[in-house]
């Protein structure tokens, strides 16, 4: 097919699947894959390969950058203990022990290690689009886990390959693979974001500042690959210290624009990404003999229930030294680790690992046990994205893992922590930039009412949660657990009447008068006045609620939620044609 044909094709199975997700009450990724499935038993839409180079080259920078960039450094910092073992020694065990059950099951053992460092890995973007319902420090430890274990799998992926067509290593060899791989990857990532922090720091435009930062993934990816190191790791490094800087070395408008087109084109690349998955498992379906299809069936069930169990029985031995909350019973840990578990979703680099696999061996014969590689790999994708992924509510509402109210206590703090500030500064604002008394007092009194929001808001929350805990308490004596399994945080601003407008019924007609007295400042002025002003409070509230982020009092992602809040306001106040460039 022409790649017109395939662009429209690829469409049009989004816009299908964007459709249907929401009434059939399935995520989308699953309804993609089902669809890419489906339109693989036509046979001209079979010739559409997917080549391992395009998911490793323009899928995966994209995608793992906005990961990265939606990641919270703070929870990374201190889930270190977890997602350093879960993304090293869980994914080498898995390797293996997949490798094991293959080989047992008659694959020969250099492509069943293949097939080991293939599934090994959780992928983030299949993360990210599968467990929104967690947690959101649950959330975040399996983002940052999957963010960095391709590494580990790429090393492993490496060695096995070697092995598989006929060359030799040793364990010094294997070193310098791990070495490389990791401390390359990592300096790649910074010495990129530093490049980026300089280039950034001098661009006032939001057009080059935001393709200066479209670029820095394929930059950082580039690279790393060049030096031989892991292009995926240095991505996740870029992304994080880019997006921990951004804040100070980009503009109002451009983070606005970037939040805007961003999700938007991930979401494109993320939905063709599984359309393609399933198309490329027809394919692989279709290419093996159907005497060879019911052991491979078998070893890709086998393969599944391995990686399962090894997840779960890890992260028991490992939880000694994970340092378990004090009020987390034996119970509650069981139940976290089940749904751990049941989230590690496989997907995008699992595929690309294995159709990565050569041909041919170093003497021109075909490499044993390619087709089985594919073929197993392909069938864990599917299984964990389409059983797992549906079972996944359900285990989270077994599990009653305990309410993160941590995000919206840390928004209302900042917010009431900013506005305090800015009252604070307000006098020294007001005779720094020249402003009259009418404008500075107009200004506190918003102030006032601003903190007051924030406090209402918060003694508000507080309350929903009491009577959520008091509705628990009733429903457990009843035996009831099925609603208050499901219920949330309210988020600040969720209700009807909290977003900032009045109630249609309390709308005031503000008159104007015709009589300026011209011995007065005149509108013209007082607005100028009270616009240096907002934007003068505006840059104290961003500096005090940087500084909360940089003493970890609140978290990386609660900072860009207030922070996107203030751009809009700086925004308004300019006005979008001064805003704009």
């Amino acid at each position: 097919m022409q790649g017109l044909e395939v662009t429209v094709l690829l469409g049009l199975a989004m816009l299908v699947g964007t459709v249907l997700a929401p009434r059939l009450r399935v995520a989308t990724p699953l309804v993609l894959l089902v669809i890419g499935l489906a339109l693989g038993f036509v046979p001209e839409l079979r010739q559409i390969e997917l080549p391992p180079e395009t998911v490793l080259l323009l899928f995966l920078p994209v995608l793992l950058f906005r990961e990265a960039w939606t990641t919270s450094v703070r929870s990374v910092r201190r889930s270190l203990r977890y997602i350093i073992p879960m993304s090293t020694l869980l994914v080498v065990a898995s390797a293996f022990a997949v490798a094991g059950v293959a080989t047992w099951m008659g694959v020969p053992w250099e492509a069943a290690l293949v097939l080991g460092a293939a599934v090994a890995p959780p992928d983030a973007t299949a993360v990210a689009a599968l467990g929104r319902l967690l947690p959101e420090r649950t959330f975040m430890k399996l983002k940052a886990e999957s963010l960095t274990n391709d590494g580990t799998a790429l090393v492993l992926y490496s060695i096995a390959v070697s092995l598989l067509i006929g060359d030799q290593v040793t364990p010094w060899q294997i070193t310098g693979m791990v070495v490389l791989s990791y401390v390359g990857g990592a300096a790649a990532g910074v010495a990129v974001a530093a490049l980026a922090y300089l280039a950034l720091r001098r661009m006032e435009s939001t057009l080059t500042i935001n393709l200066t930062l479209a670029l820095v993934p394929f930059v950082a990816f580039l690279v790393a690959e060049v030096a031989h190191a892991s292009g995926v790791l240095a991505v996740v490094f870029a992304g994080l210290i880019v997006a921990w800087i951004a804040p100070r070395i980009t503009t109002a408008m451009s983070r606005r624009a970037a939040d805007a087109t961003w999700p938007f084109g991930v979401y494109l690349l993320n939905g063709a990404l599984f359309v393609l998955i399933g198309l490329e498992i027809q394919l692989v379906l279709h290419e093996i003999s159907p005497s060879e299809i019911g052991i491979l069936l078998l070893i890709t069930v086998a393969a599944w229930i391995v990686l399962a169990v090894v997840r779960y029985l890890f992260q028991w031995f490992f939880s000694p030294f994970s340092r378990p909350g004090t009020t987390s019973s034996r119970s509650l840990r069981h139940r976290s680790r089940v749904v751990s578990t049941v989230a590690g979703f496989r997907g995008a680099v699992s595929l690309a690992i294995a159709l990565s696999v050569p041909l041919t061996t170093a003497d021109g014969s075909p490499v044993a046990g390619r087709d089985a590689v594919v073929f197993v790999t392909a069938g864990v994708i599917v299984l964990t994205l389409l059983v797992q992924g549906p079972l996944l509510p359900a285990v989270i509402r077994w599990a009653k893992l305990p309410t993160d109210d941590a995000a919206v206590e840390e928004f209302e703090l900042a917010q009431r922590a900013i506005s305090g500030a800015a009252l604070l500064a307000l006098d020294d604002l007001a005779a720094e930039h020249g402003i009259s008394a009418v404008v500075k007092d107009r200004a506190r009194q918003e102030g006032y009412e601003r903190l007051e929001l924030a406090n209402a808001r918060a003694v508000a929350r507080q309350r929903a949660a009491e009577e959520r805990d008091r509705a628990d308490d009733d429903e457990m004596d009843a035996g009831d657990d099925d609603a208050a399994s499901r219920m949330g945080p309210i988020p600040p601003g969720s209700d009807a009447e909290d977003d900032g407008r009045r109630p249609a019924g309390q709308l005031e007609m503000i008159a104007v008068s015709d009589d300026v007295d011209l011995t007065q400042r005149s509108p013209i002025l007082r607005h100028k006045e009270a616009t240096r002003l907002r934007l003068a409070i505006l840059d104290r509230k961003r500096e005090v609620l940087l500084r909360l982020r940089r003493e970890g009092t609140i978290d990386d992602l609660v900072a860009r939620r207030i922070l996107a809040d203030l751009d809009i306001e700086e925004i308004r106040a300019r006005g979008m044609e001064r805003a704009v460039d």
